[in-house]
């Protein structure tokens, strides 16, 4: 079966990023061809072929690349370009980038903590208008008022560092509370015009896996987050989930 769209997924790794592609890209589920991006061109690579192995068919594509705007911006030009994609339009584009920093706030040096900054947040902004103008390019600028269709949905995976942070976390909690922000001005921007934005709260840990644990609710399953993300893509301008909660069933909150 022919893929009825693109899903573009950043932070592609062996465990969330492994379970949402799975998702995205089998016929039974999203039947979307993917485009994976990562800073880490062997691991993607295996990642890749690893996914083709457990999903026949699957029209799965890799990009290496980091989140400064030159290296997206050429990630981009090579989406546009595969013929893997050729008459695609891009329904989903995920930001799923880990982000994590720990240290005693005197000890952390100003440029460490804005590189924290510049790598994720700004790896955000540049992923967002990297995937805003793919988005228009494939569906076209009409407003929702005017006729226009559903241009697609960006979805970012933050976590609970978004909401509150610890002793220690400054660059961290500056970092995820600043993508949620991003998050929330693109969506009040952007969804008169067809975009679906969303920022999902991962709280606990993924696996990916359906066993034990995730059966007795102590670990979240990466395809369960996966058909999560697949059901956000899916919704109408009749009903938008803007920002959502992940958790186990026995994780505290």
């Amino acid at each position: 079966m022919a893929p009825c769209g693109l899903a573009i997924l950043i932070g592609a790794g062996p465990t969330t990023g492994a379970g949402i592609a799975r998702i995205l890209a089998h016929p039974s589920h999203g039947n979307l061809a993917v485009a994976l991006l990562a800073r880490n061109p062997d691991r993607l690579s295996s990642l890749a072929s690893t996914l083709r192995s457990q999903t026949q068919n699957a029209t799965i594509e890799t990009f290496p690349t980091d989140t400064s705007p030159d290296s997206l911006s050429k990630a981009f030009a090579g989406i546009r370009a595969n013929p893997s994609f050729k008459g695609l339009k891009l329904k989903v584009s995920i930001f799923s980038v880990k982000h994590s920093s720990k240290k005693p706030f005197l000890d952390e040096t100003h440029e460490e903590f804005t590189k924290s900054l510049t790598d994720y947040v700004g790896g955000a902004f540049a992923f967002s208008q990297e995937s805003l103008k793919l988005l228009f390019e494939h569906h076209g600028e009409k407003a929702l008022t005017d006729g226009g269709e559903k241009k697609g949905t960006l979805i970012f995976t933050g976590t609970l560092g978004a909401m509150r942070t610890n002793p220690q976390f400054a660059a961290y909690g500056a970092g995820r509370s600043g993508v949620r922000m991003l998050a929330q001005s693109l969506a009040k921007e952007y969804s008169a015009q067809g975009v679906h934005v969303v920022h999902a709260i991962a709280n606990g840990a993924i696996e990916d896996a359906d066993g034990e644990k995730q059966k007795s609710g102590k670990a979240m399953s990466a395809e369960a987050v996966g058909k999560t993300y697949l059901w956000l893509a899916e919704q109408e301008p009749t009903l938008w989930v803007h920002e959502l909660d992940l958790r186990p069933a026995q994780e505290k909150f």
